[in-house]
């Protein structure tokens, strides 16, 4: 006869690899969760000193953005304007190209085409930012300049244009999938109301899945937001409050880069402007990301 602490101890042990695996997976999501409060803590923590001698009243209104110049301005608008500006031309490209791609790549194409073009669009995703960066520059704005002879080298509209390309696989992947996920007896119900294949998509399939293409929309969107290398080399650097896409402009991350690249002393106010460039980043980013959920939650059908 089995003793009571014997059986005690066969469940410990029964049950040890399952709490190693447990204590695994805690472990790793703590690790993302503390990385994320250990990033707003020091972007927080450097943005008070630089606003211990820049008021915020001056940061936020101030039109122009000259911290690394005798006659010093910490007004973000220039570099926030480049950031919108940049991001809305990419959208402009990769929302609309991206629905339609996941419209034909989950309703109307076959499996063999769909097995091909899938890894090939995902493939764009694995390009080096640099290399967009300098595609931007040496073949797309050249090719604007015959359309626009006076477009500048550095300007807006290339960046935003390639941006677009570069973020079309997130949008379309991510569409892509949420529209899979669409039960097939809705489609099925679709059709036995005479639908076609393409009102079926567009009117049925598309709506049904508007919280996962909202998604990837958002997704996008933080991409845009967040691009460096593409504008930092096709845009330009100089910090440009304008809404003109033909103007060169500088965003905020190019700035982040231009000046972390620099030999600006540690815990100089020059030094500090990147963080509270990059709390701006951060924010803007939330915004949206909070803005997506919302409307997720909004539009989320239950299946």
């Amino acid at each position: 006869m089995t003793s009571k602490p014997s059986r005690f101890a066969y469940q410990a042990r029964r049950h040890l690899p399952e709490r190693i695996i447990q204590g695994l997976l805690f472990l790793a999501a703590f690790t993302a969760v503390a990385v994320t409060i250990a990033i707003v803590v020091i972007l927080v923590y450097e943005s008070l000193g630089f606003f211990a001698h820049v008021s915020l009243w001056e940061f936020l209104t101030d039109t122009q953005w000259t911290p690394l110049f005798s006659d010093k301005h910490f007004g973000i608008l220039p570099l926030v304007s480049g950031t919108l500006l940049t991001s809305a031309v990419a959208l402009a490209v990769a929302v609309p190209l991206g629905t339609i791609i996941a419209i034909y790549l989950s309703e109307f194409a076959s499996h063999r085409v769909r097995e091909v073009v899938k890894p090939f669009l995902e493939l764009l995703s694995g390009v080096p930012t640099i290399v967009y960066g300098y595609f931007a520059l040496l073949f797309v704005t050249p090719l604007l300049q015959i359309l626009i002879p006076d477009l500048p080298g550095f300007n807006m509209l290339s960046a935003g244009l390639v941006m677009g390309i570069m973020i079309i696989p997130y949008v379309a992947s991510v569409s892509e999938d949420a529209m899979r996920a669409v039960p097939m007896h809705i489609r099925e119900g679709s059709y036995a109301m005479g639908a076609t294949r393409f009102q079926t998509a567009l009117r049925v399939v598309t709506p049904a899945a508007a919280s996962g293409i909202v998604a990837a929309y958002i997704l996008g969107i933080s991409r845009a937001v967040g691009e460096t290398m593409v504008v930092a080399i096709a845009a330009g650097t100089q910090p440009n409050l304008t809404w003109n896409p033909l103007e060169g402009a500088a965003t905020i991350s190019a700035y982040i880069v231009q000046v972390s690249l620099g030999d600006l002393p540690h815990g100089t106010l020059e030094y500090q402007t990147i963080f509270a460039a990059g709390l701006v980043l951060l924010l803007m980013t939330l915004f949206f990301n909070v803005i997506g959920h919302l409307m997720r939650r909004r539009y989320r059908e239950v299946y």
